[in-house]
């Protein structure tokens, strides 16, 4: 399936663009769960707050399963916790069973919290062709191309047998958990959400799908189900 691009004028347009889109597969999904991996950064932010402040009483938050498709190893208290964002923006302004957080523990050593988040996705979530199946994850898009902590210079995380990988920020060294490929391209739906002009380079790069994007992971991020960019870079050139 071809990817699908919803353009927007502004970051504020396209956080609402995919609240809507994100209520509305909400509420179509058969049964009573919905498995969101949420990514990090400054839209996924914007986003928080307009579910807090508009929609909190449009969404069904009892069947909503919030994980995660990245994390940094910071205290949840840390601002650079995607974790923390979200809980500060979006959790503590709405009514959600407990149970239905599901945290990368940033304060834990690394390898042992990746097999144990690894595990609570084998254990709770639909598994498909021996691989877990989120309803619909959510990725942002680095200026390097790199997706969830997948960066250029560890592709092999993209055809990984573990579901769950430690990963290292090439510049800084520091320590996340991530997803791993198989996993990312095994969901039922995919949702980049691109803002700012720093990213109209490699946003053009990766969606006009050559062998030259093949050398940024978010290009090989083709999902089984649909892929969706939400994005208010679409028109510029």
């Amino acid at each position: 399936m071809s990817p699908i691009i919803h353009a927007s004028k502004t970051p504020e347009d396209l956080a609402n663009a995919f609240a809507l889109h994100l209520i509305s597969w909400i509420n179509e999904t058969a049964g009573d769960t919905f498995h969101l991996a949420l990514s990090g950064g400054k839209t996924p932010a914007l986003l928080f707050t307009i579910l807090a402040e508009k929609y909190a009483a449009e969404i069904p938050w009892h069947k909503v399963h919030f994980w995660w498709g990245d994390e940094r190893m910071v205290p949840s208290s840390d601002p650079e916790s995607n974790f923390g964002v979200a809980n500060q923006l979006l959790f503590s302004w709405i009514e959600l069973p407990h149970n239905n957080i599901h945290e990368i523990r940033g304060e834990a050593e690394p390898v042992r919290e990746a097999k144990r988040y690894g595990s609570d996705i084998k254990r709770l979530i639909p598994v498909s062709n021996n691989w877990p199946v989120f309803d619909l994850i959510m990725l942002g898009l680095g200026e390097d191309g790199h997706t969830a902590s997948i960066f250029p210079d560890q592709m092999s995380l993209l055809e990984s047998e573990e579901i769950t990988a430690v990963a290292f920020h090439p510049v800084t060294g520091q320590q996340r958990i991530t997803l791993t490929g198989r996993v990312l391209n095994n969901a039922r739906r995919v949702a980049f959400l691109v803002s700012g002009e720093s990213k109209v380079k490699i946003f053009n790069q990766v969606i006009h799908y050559s062998d030259n994007s093949l050398a940024y992971p978010a290009a090989h991020i083709l999902p089984a189900g649909e892929l969706h960019w939400f994005a208010d870079v679409a028109n510029e050139e």
